[in-house]
């Protein structure tokens, strides 16, 4: 629960591509950076109830005093230099997190410091010296849950499993599911809502809130149809109301509204303007209308996309937590995509499952290699596949990107850093991490998320497939069960969905990274070719071994997608048997427990490559035909983290905690306004440089913007008892 002193910080360098741009691609971009800035302060209110406080009172503290002034406080203060950096990191880890539980994993994480020590620094302050009333305020409704590690407060999680901020204190499992079942019947998407529930009357009461600017419930001109008001359902009473982060959500209008003036194209002026509605307003479907224009703008030199739109968070995986993205398109790489993607009509067939379980039509996406000017949110990935609305994807289309600044700093590796290889592996690990990576980014995003048809039955009761001509490949038998009016894939596979989805597009980048066309696609050919797909799949055996990291064993839960994905394809591959992968308890040369993990390479195109057709096939199968039943099932089989059977998981899991490495956190540069010009400025890769980027990010409107933050977080502290 702590971030370690020495943790891995880099900054994303994107000096070269920001000066390529012309003038008015600077202006355009910065206000586009400056609306996700400001929306991406919404995560602190999505993370847990003492973000927002902490957040202010660091910030507060390194506006009056940067970390290198601050430095002689805390020797006066009996600090030493290691609580110090243990201050800067953690200051460091709840600015590139936004907030206090790691966006990768989902864990608390405290300061490395005593408390005390913690408190001395805050009273020694020049921030306290000036306002003494205000700090100890802030210190008195954080510094408890600050530091605090009752089990329930270790993770994010609903009811006793975790700390939310997405459902109130009081709300549990069957809550969640009645609220999707109220939202459903009304046609509303769960995307950028919380859920509050009270008692009256006897009757459960909820308040479904709708992120927006506008904070009146009745109908708004401009809005169209209002979903807001009050209905009875099921025995209880939900009321849907505005006004969720109104004055973040009214910030990021602004400046979307001033990005218009300077956009390349229609569709970006549609595109922004459909956004300014769907946060003005709270209308999921006018975010979606922007999506549609933003698919439409083909190729441009500045990329951006912002609103609620990752669900890994919500306990429940239906509600978006925000992000917002800026970057400028690196066309060399970008050429490696496109060829990619002229090619997916010709790689989609490969995939294991009938021709009836693939889109009727490929629809043909943007995929382009990007540089990150700003990435506002929890975290940073290193690909997107977005839209995440199912009904675009499935008939209008999508877009992906790869984010190559952060390929190339995120994954680098020292030697002696590298855990539960052989030797020998290592150094092919070092040299063909980063080109194998690149390779399997760009399948799972493109023909990962890209492929697989659901089968849906409209309103109307028209289906979009023959209900007399499609059988089931594993049964033999015609289809029974599909996705009918409003049912999404979110909705129906909800806590599950998220991971089975990660899970099914690496597989198909570990399947079709064995296709030499691709291989070739991404300049790899011959012996070359065959170390990329080596490293590929020891790289995600290994990964799912260092999955174990992110699950709970006293809920039985895990705590991050991508990772769950990993160790299931681990335990597939595994099972394959014929020695495709071994899984080996040792002890390390410091006598403390290790584990070794190997691949044979000789089994991979024959052993392997029928685990993952198998594996691939069900997952779809269950996926298209809404089997939630099956696919849970499955699913869940794979994810089982016991001490049972080959291998002991559970003390495995003791293992990779006791030899983890702590993930990089990034420095981004900021934009800013010199008359009519736009300059970029960036910050050394360091907690110092990091925590500096924060304090200049925000200075025209630090003092408002935090108390309206403040506000925000107190109107709601009743809610998380």
């Amino acid at each position: 629960y702590y971030l370690p002193n020495d943790i891995g910080i880099a900054a994303l360098d994107c000096g070269e591509a920001f000066k390529l741009l012309s003038p008015k691609e600077k202006l355009y971009a910065h206000y586009l950076s400056r609306a996700a800035w400001y929306g991406g302060l919404v995560v602190l209110l999505q993370t847990s109830p003492e973000s927002p406080y902490v957040y202010v009172l660091l910030q507060r503290l390194f506006r009056k005093q940067a970390p290198a002034q601050l430095e002689a406080v805390a020797d006066a203060a009996g600090l030493s230099s290691e609580e110090y950096q243990a201050f800067l990191v953690y200051a460091a880890g709840l600015y590139a997190n936004m907030g206090n539980y790691k966006s990768f994993g989902d864990t608390k994480f405290i300061p490395n410091l005593p408390k005390e020590k913690f408190k001395a620094l805050v009273w020694n302050s020049q921030a306290y010296k000036e306002s003494p009333g205000e700090m100890e305020a802030l210190w008195n409704n954080c510094s408890h849950l600050l530091y605090s590690l009752e089990d329930k407060q270790k993770q994010l999680g609903l009811g006793d499993k975790g700390v939310t901020t997405y459902f109130s204190g009081n709300c549990c499992l069957e809550d969640a599911e009645l609220a999707q079942k109220f939202l459903d019947s009304k046609k509303l998407s769960a995307y950028n809502t919380r859920l509050f529930k009270k008692e009256s009357a006897g009757k459960h009461c909820y308040e479904v809130r709708l992120a927006s600017a506008v904070k009146k419930d009745c109908g708004v001109e401009g809005e169209g149809e209002t979903r807001c008001g009050t209905y009875d359902f099921d025995e209880a009473v939900f009321s849907v109301q505005r006004g969720d982060y109104a004055f973040l959500m009214e910030k990021v209008s602004q400046n979307l509204e001033k990005a218009k003036a300077y956009a390349a194209s229609d569709n970006q002026k549609g595109m922004l303007e459909e956004y300014i509605r769907s946060f003005t307003y709270g209308s999921v479907d006018a975010h979606k209308e922007g999506s549609r224009f933003w698919i439409k703008d083909k190729g441009p030199i500045v990329e951006s996309y912002i609103g609620f739109i990752e669900s890994y968070r919500d306990p429940f995986g239906s509600r978006g937590e925000f992000e917002g993205f800026v970057a400028v398109v690196n066309k060399a790489m970008s050429a490696r995509f496109a060829e990619l993607v002229s090619s997916a009509e010709v790689l989609l067939p490969e995939l294991p499952w009938p021709p009836a379980f693939e889109k009727d039509h490929f629809l043909k996406p943007d995929f382009t290699s990007l540089d990150v000017l700003t990435f506002a949110g929890s975290g940073i990935p290193a690909g997107i596949n977005i839209p995440n609305y199912d009904d675009i994807r499935q008939t209008e289309g999508f877009k992906n990107v790869s984010l190559g600044n952060v390929l190339a700093v995120a994954y680098a590796t020292q030697k002696e850093k590298l855990t539960f290889l052989e030797e020998k592996d290592k150094d092919l690990y070092i040299k063909w991490k980063g080109p194998s990576f690149e390779v399997q980014v760009g399948l799972h995003e493109l023909l990962g998320h890209g492929s697989g048809k659901l089968f849906i039955q409209d309103e109307k009761g028209k289906l979009n497939f023959d209900k007399a001509e499609v059988r089931n490949p594993e049964t033999g038998e015609l289809i029974s069960s599909w996705y009918k009016g409003s049912e999404t894939w979110d909705s129906k596979f909800s806590t599950i969905a998220s991971s089975y989805e990660e899970c099914r597009a690496e597989c198909v980048g570990l399947y079709l990274c064995l296709n030499k066309q691709v291989l070739s696609i991404f300049g790899h050919e011959g012996e070359e070719a065959e170390e990329v797909v080596y490293v590929n799949w020891l790289n995600m055996v290994r990964a799912g071994l260092l999955g174990l990291e992110f699950y709970t064993p006293e809920s039985k839960s895990w705590r991050q997608a991508h990772m769950q994905a990993r160790f299931v394809i681990l335990r597939v591959l595994l099972e394959a048997g014929e020695g495709l992968v071994t899984l080996c308890e040792s002890s390390g040369a410091d006598g403390r427990p290790d584990a070794l993990i190997t691949l044979d390479r000789s089994n991979i195109h024959t052993v392997g490559k029928r685990a993952m057709q198998k594996f691939l096939c069900k997952l779809q199968v269950h996926k298209s035909t809404a089997d939630v039943e099956g696919g849970r099932a499955l699913y869940e089989t794979y994810s089982a983290v016991t001490s049972d059977g080959s291998h002991d998981f559970l003390r495995l899991r003791e293992t990779v905690l006791l030899r983890k490495e702590a993930r990089k956190m990034f420095v981004q540069a900021n934009t800013l306004l010199k008359g009519e010009t736009v300059e970029l400025e960036e910050y050394e890769a360091t907690a110092a440089g990091l925590i500096q980027s924060f304090t200049q990010r925000f200075t025209e409107d630090a003092e408002k913007l935090e108390a309206q933050l403040l506000e925000l977080v107190s109107i709601d502290a009743p809610c998380w008892c």
